[in-house]
């Protein structure tokens, strides 16, 4: 139980103004007996192991240790886990209230804070944490069983749990994972669909289902969960490139191209990672969806250079050596040109019998490479 009028609450925020300002609201609402600073997610995890605190108000954003990494340090604490938490952040990104849902936080407020909404949240998080319904108590009480490793009793304290709030995929989602740890797999399934289903936002459950059914072999639905996963979070994205780069491993070009798809159409502007996935696609001899990526990317970012080359060497592998040539010389003109790059030019060339221009060229290479097998060996010929 939390007396509200003598509550002790930590305040943790990189920027001093900030935790003056909380401060300053809390001492005119007659809240925070004893009040706590610390400037990140490392120290404020110091100030709970030393201090008894019965609510921590934590910044999103802070060096050294994020507010996320902190949640995550507390629910993983057994002695610390139940600690009620309110969420400070100046961003409402869906993935930050994605987060925010899976971490189990108990308020979430919007920079600038104002002193009505902190009380009102301060005061709403104190009476659930004492006042815990039917579904939070038989919630608590899987938790204890897991922690015993009787996972038949809190598989049956989680349903519980579920039939007091049918409509809460976590808690749907939860009895599916316990089930699954019992190794009752048809089990774990049904719960994670209706999970899903209860949820169209649920991308935790759409994610736990993805790998259920790749560890079951089921390629295609498990790519089927990893575009629905895709579509409603950034979260996983590098997983996602990791999972296509292992269907590419496994022939399952198909699969991979649907995700690779999926993945290129809801970023946008994050370059890295369209180049890994166009490399992927290259490497795999997708050259046909490679051409179709490289001019998307060639489209939005129009000042890279290094995709025109790119460019030169898909079209010479779909064999149109005349287009391919168009690119390798466009690439050249660039001051970042490679020797590879006049390589393949005098190559091309080299095919087509135009014995002067591809001369020119390996005069070129030979003068900053002179000892070049393949521009030697051109060069004899001609």
């Amino acid at each position: 139980m939390i007396d509200i009028e003598n509550i002790a609450i930590l305040i943790v925020d990189d920027m001093k103004s900030m935790r003056s300002i909380i401060k300053k609201m809390l001492k005119n609402l007659k809240l925070g007996k004893f009040v706590y600073f610390a400037e990140n997610g490392l120290e404020g995890l110091r100030c709970l192991q030393n201090s008894r605190v019965d609510l921590a108000i934590i910044d999103w954003r802070m060096p050294v240790m994020t507010g996320v990494q902190m949640l995550d340090a507390i629910r993983s604490d057994r002695q610390l886990r139940d600690l009620p938490v309110i969420m400070v952040t100046a961003e409402a990104e869906k993935d930050i209230v994605l987060d925010v849902a899976e971490i189990e936080v108990e308020g979430y407020l919007l920079k600038p804070l104002t002193p009505a909404v902190l009380d009102e949240k301060i005061r709403s998080v104190v009476d659930r944490v004492n006042n815990p319904d039917d579904a939070t108590r038989h919630a608590r009480k899987s938790r204890e069983f897991q922690d015993a490793g009787n996972i038949e009793l809190a598989i049956r304290h989680m349903e519980m749990a579920v039939k007091y709030k049918p409509t809460a995929s976590r808690l749907v989602r939860n009895v599916g994972l316990l089930y699954a740890r019992a190794g009752k797999m048809d089990f774990a399934e049904t719960y994670l669909l209706k999970a899903a289903l209860v949820n169209p936002q649920d991308a935790i459950t759409r994610h736990c289902l993805s790998e259920m059914y790749w560890k079951m072999n089921n390629w295609s639905k498990s790519v089927q969960y990893w575009c629905e996963v895709i579509s409603l979070t950034k979260k996983f994205n590098e997983d996602a490139i990791l999972v296509g780069e292992k269907l590419f491993e496994n022939c399952l070009n198909h699969d991979a191209i649907k995700l690779f798809s999926k993945l290129i159409n809801k970023t946008e502007k994050n370059f890295p990672m369209k180049e890994k996935i166009l490399n992927l696609c290259m490497e795999a001899g997708e050259v046909k969806f490679s051409n179709h990526l490289v001019s998307l990317l060639m489209e939005e970012f129009p000042s890279n250079h290094g995709l025109v080359y790119k460019a030169g060497q898909i079209h010479e592998a779909l064999g149109d050596d005349d287009k391919a040539l168009e690119y390798y010389l466009e690439a050249d003109q660039y001051r970042d040109s490679s020797l590879d790059v006049k390589l393949k030019i005098a190559r091309i060339y080299f095919l087509k019998k135009k014995v002067i221009q591809a001369d020119n060229y390996l005069a070129q290479i030979l003068r900053a490479d002179p000892t070049n097998k393949e521009a030697l060996t051109m060069r004899r010929s001609i």
